[in-house]
């Protein structure tokens, strides 16, 4: 898409307007008295992509499935809303209570919001310094000595007070609109930083969900790993004894400790993600890393959300916070066009003053000494190369963000795709898992009812156990991912925000 796809590209007016002929000057003066017209192209919002779909290759009605709590199938609900508060799909009440407990306390959403509030104030301030009178009061007393030989007469010099008191009114008279087009940037710009906001809870949101399923994985990848180096410990000292009764070599065991110690090497490194994970939730809600009351999450609290939302290509547009926002900015570039092209036009100032004057306090507001003007000024610019060159620069500005825009709706739509393909990639992965798992399982309970009999040894037994627990670990990151996936499509799709 081009800036002419998006919307009127005002390129097409770079030479109209930069020395509005006296004729059309005039004709801009009455028309603006008559109706409140405002120079420049009107916005207009750009087209919603035209394509079927996110992928070239269509997507199946549903994702594979696996035969475990997280590995169902999933389906996806094309044109389906989302809630706003999509994070209770997953079904686990410490998660909502976390993000509900974040929304309240994270200094990043507090500093969105105000934000929000410091944009929408400037507007209210230009407001009212441009399409209202401004009215001041003043009081004034001096202390005069006055020479008549400065004038060419004759006397003693004078010494004599002076009071006065007035009202002040003025007022720009908006001929070409220049001032609505910079309000109305100011609107645009408000708007931005309301879809910032949004954009920020949205992705406050999914970083803690993203942050509570890997605690929750970690936690479950520890245990695991602990369990398969307590079984080769037990395995390491068994062929120890071994090797003490002559049963055994020692390369055995050197084979084995290396095993074992490649093992433990990897819990330390397992521990700092988690806790380094921890710290990191804990920020996110806007508490101290060392803050001890952040609930913990194990995997089984998680429900698999069954039906997906999948909000078509020309509707994303609608729905996505950070594309709303880079609208609202390619509005603002257009508004302050135009209020570059109103500089290029007359412009009209109206004042007032009513006032007293006098020499005594006492006869400030007497009859006699009210004085009063009226001043009205039309000024039209005839050589000033600045003009031209702020609106150039204003129309360069327009160009950028219809650029900015087109490049975070591209984002947008890839980063759709990218979920999407990782939804049906990695539940094909967790069915392999499950698979894998099941097997696994069943050939550890094999060896074990065998060690019950006596046809299969102690050592066997062990492991068997390790490879069920190697094979546990894949299946958890597996299933965590699910989860993530999730998230990430509800993130996607803009999580709800109007």
């Amino acid at each position: 898409m081009g800036s002419a796809e998006v919307m009127h590209s005002p390129s097409a007016d770079r030479t109209k307007t930069d020395r509005p002929p006296v004729l059309a000057s005039t004709a801009l003066i009455l028309a603006g008295l008559l109706t409140g017209c405002a120079v420049g192209p009107d916005f207009k919002r750009p087209a919603a992509p035209d394509i079927p779909g996110y992928t070239a290759a269509p997507l199946p009605a549903q994702s594979a499935s696996a035969p475990t709590a997280l590995g169902d199938a999933q389906h996806f609900g094309v044109g389906a809303s989302v809630s706003a508060q999509w994070w209770r799909n997953l079904g686990s009440s410490k998660l909502d209570a976390l993000i509900e407990q974040a929304f309240q306390a994270s200094p990043t959403l507090v500093s969105a919001q105000a934000t929000l509030r410091q944009a929408q104030e400037i507007y209210s301030a230009q407001e009212g310094a441009m399409m209202y009178p401004q009215v001041d009061a003043n009081f004034g007393a001096q202390r005069q000595r006055f020479n008549p030989i400065v004038l060419g007469q004759d006397g003693k010099a004078r010494e004599f007070s002076l009071f006065n008191a007035g009202v002040n009114v003025h007022y720009q008279l908006d001929l070409a609109g220049g001032n609505r087009r910079a309000l109305e940037a100011l609107v645009a710009r408000a708007e931005y930083r309301h879809h910032e906001l949004e954009g920020t809870r949205l992705t406050l949101a999914g970083n803690i969900v993203t942050a509570a399923v890997t605690q929750a994985r970690l936690v479950a990848q520890i245990q695991s790993t602990e369990a398969i180096l307590r079984a080769q410990d037990e395995q390491l000292h068994i062929t120890q004894e071994r090797v003490r009764l002559g049963q055994g070599a020692p390369d055995e065991v050197l084979a084995l400790q290396t095993q074992v110690e490649q093992v433990r090497a990897g819990l330390p490194l397992l521990r700092k993600q988690c806790q380094q994970n921890e710290h990191l939730l804990a920020t996110l809600t806007g508490r101290a890393p060392g803050d001890g009351s952040l609930p913990t999450f194990t995997l089984e609290e998680f429900t698999l959300p069954s039906d997906l939302p999948l909000v078509v290509p020309s509707e994303l547009v609608r729905h996505r916070p950070d594309i709303r926002g880079a609208e609202a900015l390619l509005h603002a570039a257009n508004a302050e066009y135009g209020s570059a092209i109103a500089k290029l036009y007359p412009q009209l100032n109206l004042s007032a003053s009513l006032a007293t004057q006098t020499l005594i306090a006492g006869a400030l507001f007497g009859p006699g000494s009210a004085i009063w003007n009226v001043l009205g000024q039309l000024t039209q610019p005839l050589f000033n190369p600045a003009l031209p060159a702020e609106k150039r620069a204003a129309l360069a500005a327009f160009d950028a963000a219809a650029a900015n825009y087109q490049s975070v709706v591209l984002e947008s739509l890839r980063n759709v795709a990218d979920v999407l393909r990782a939804l049906a990639n990695d539940a094909q992965a967790l069915a392999a898992l499950a698979a894998a798992d099941a097997a696994v399982q069943g050939s550890l309970q094999s060896v074990q009812r065998q060690y019950a009999l006596g046809t299969a040894s102690y050592v066997q037994q062990l492991i068997a156990q390790q490879a069920a627990q190697q094979t546990r670990i894949n299946l958890i990151a597996a299933q965590a991912q699910r989860l993530v996936d999730s998230a990430a499509l509800y993130q996607a799709m803009g999580g709800g925000v109007s």
